[in-house]
């Protein structure tokens, strides 16, 4: 197994079926992350309809190896609309979460997918699953912005 930088020890047995998102603890909330990096994707947004596109792009601090970020506590200040999801903005980031995003999922009251590290207890389960965008994305800087439009993926993951 590989090591995962979200501690996974120590947490209450399927907490995320017994408790809702607002009471759970830091640990418990971060373990929530699968590591697909579907979230640190560049979006698009259309300012005459609001609509959010998701390009192949990810963020100028994303690991494109292991979908992690390079900066995770100065993520906010380093990257300018870097969006931190937490128990208020929860109900505004969900609208353009990914349909298999955990913290989307336990909010709506549904299980974690059999390939969440938090079932099989393995970080890389959301690679082999398929489901992390792991050798699927370019980086940030790797493009220039005016040509962002040309990696448009899709308009929900």
């Amino acid at each position: 197994m590989a090591s995962d930088p979200i501690r996974r020890t120590g947490l209450r047995p399927e907490f995320w079926k017994h408790h809702a998102l607002e009471d759970l603890p830091r640990a418990e909330w971060e373990a929530l992350c699968d590591g697909c990096a579907k979230c640190c994707l560049v979006k698009l947004e259309d300012e005459d309809t609001g609509a959010v596109a998701y390009t192949s792009i990810a963020c100028r601090l994303l690991d494109l190896g292991t979908c992690r970020c390079g900066n995770y506590p100065l993520r906010r200040q380093l990257v300018t609309g870097c969006v931190v999801l937490n128990r208020d903005n929860i109900e505004e980031v969900l609208a353009w979460m990914p349909s298999t995003c955990a913290y989307r999922l336990v909010h709506e009251g549904r299980d974690l997918p059999d390939w969440h590290p938090l079932i099989t207890g393995d970080p890389e389960s959301v690679h082999r699953a398929g489901v992390s965008l792991r050798g699927r994305m370019v980086a940030e800087y790797d493009v220039d912005e005016e040509d962002w439009d040309d990696f448009v993926i899709a308009e929900r993951i």
